[in-house]
């Protein structure tokens, strides 16, 4: 990652206030961007990292994506050389009780923004960030590559798919022809300090220890690649960078860990059993509730190829880092703090990649 390459761009960052994009608008501040935001407010009944951070910026920001006009209007007035699309309604469950909502803001939403952004004369790079679930998962074993076929057997799923072939359509429609690079990024099951989402893994358990509670899990051998946020966050700067050099880099990339780190969700609580009582854990027989996936892996090969991308934490770091920033918290450390120090140690990983491969060569 070029640190310098950031300093003074312009760049609005849809879903700023969401879990993901409060972490990437504080990287990016701190590598010196100009970042504006348009988003959702955060959710009033629960904490919210885009708060803790101090992020919140008078309300100019606060935008839903599927107002057409709205979100136009806030394109024009950040006039942005770079979109990093984040907004999404981003989970599982959530589709399956809502699916209009979720098609509404997945696809039509993706599309307001696009639409909008291809007469902004600034701009130069869009990345839109879908999902490692928008594969046609026959479950099989192996890990998708991003020629793989579009699929999605949830209306989540399904959402994300559909804005990824938005997203292919406007650019070979609209914006390479202006020399505008855009692509897909596509990550999923990310974990880290910051994150009270429903419905996500350790939310669900920090919040049955806050309250001494039982933790449901309904599917203890579901599989999924994860990973700490800031992997798929260094992604999406590095394709960014590369699509500002090469507008046609793309048109998809998948961000996912070293293969080792996919692991069940019973692996992933028991690997955290210092910091977790796992006798509060009730164990379901993965039948309950609607389908979810019970395998997913990617493969990021092309991104290493093209990009560089490798990830830098694993599994048992990520999840020390994870439950260390939450424990942080509750010990009285503010969440600038908290995340900065988690920023700081992957960036001094990339400088000793940097410094390695300089060795080396």
């Amino acid at each position: 990652m070029d640190r310098s390459f950031w300093h003074g761009k312009r760049v609005l960052l849809t879903g700023h206030t969401g879990f993901k994009g409060a972490w990437l608008a504080f990287w990016l501040r701190r590598l010196g961007a100009e970042v504006e935001g348009l988003a959702l407010a955060p959710a009033e009944d629960r904490p919210s990292l885009h708060v803790l951070l101090g992020s919140a910026r008078g309300g100019r920001d606060i935008v839903d994506i599927r107002d057409r006009d709205a979100v136009r209007a806030r394109v024009d007035a950040v006039r942005p050389e770079i979109i990093l699309h984040l907004a999404a309604q981003p989970l599982v469950r959530a589709g399956y009780r809502d699916p209009l909502e979720t098609f509404e803001t997945n696809v039509q939403g993706t599309a307001n923004l696009l639409d909008a952004a291809r007469t902004v004369e600034s701009l130069r790079v869009a990345v839109s960030v879908t999902t490692d679930k928008v594969y046609e998962n026959a479950e099989t074993g192996r890990a998708f590559a991003e020629v793989d076929p579009l699929g999605g057997h949830d209306p989540y799923s399904a959402s994300k798919a559909a804005a990824d072939i938005v997203t292919s359509s406007y650019r070979r429609s609209y914006f390479l022809a202006r020399g505008i690079g855009v692509a897909t990024a596509r990550a999923g099951n990310v974990i880290g300090g910051g994150d009270w989402a429903d419905d996500r893994l350790i939310p669900d358990a920090i919040r049955a220890f806050e309250t001494d509670k039982e933790l449901d899990i309904r599917r203890p051998q579901a599989v999924r690649p994860w990973q700490h946020v800031l992997e798929p966050l260094h992604g999406y700067l590095l394709l960014a960078e590369r699509l500002w050099r090469d507008p046609e880099t793309g048109p998809a990339y998948n961000f996912g860990p070293d293969p080792q780190s996919a692991a069940s969700v019973r692996d992933l609580l028991e690997r955290s059993a210092h910091h977790f009582d796992l006798s509060r854990i009730r164990w379901g027989d993965g039948g309950e509730g609607p389908h979810e996936a019970g395998l997913l892996m990617l493969d990021s090969a092309r991104a290493r190829n093209d990009l560089g991308f490798v990830p830098r934490f694993d599994l048992d770091e990520t999840i020390g880092r994870t439950w260390g920033w939450y424990k942080g918290l509750a010990g009285g450390l503010s969440a600038e703090t908290l995340c900065g120090r988690d920023i700081d140690a992957f960036e001094a990983r990339l400088s000793d990649s940097e410094a390695k491969e300089r060795k080396s060569a």
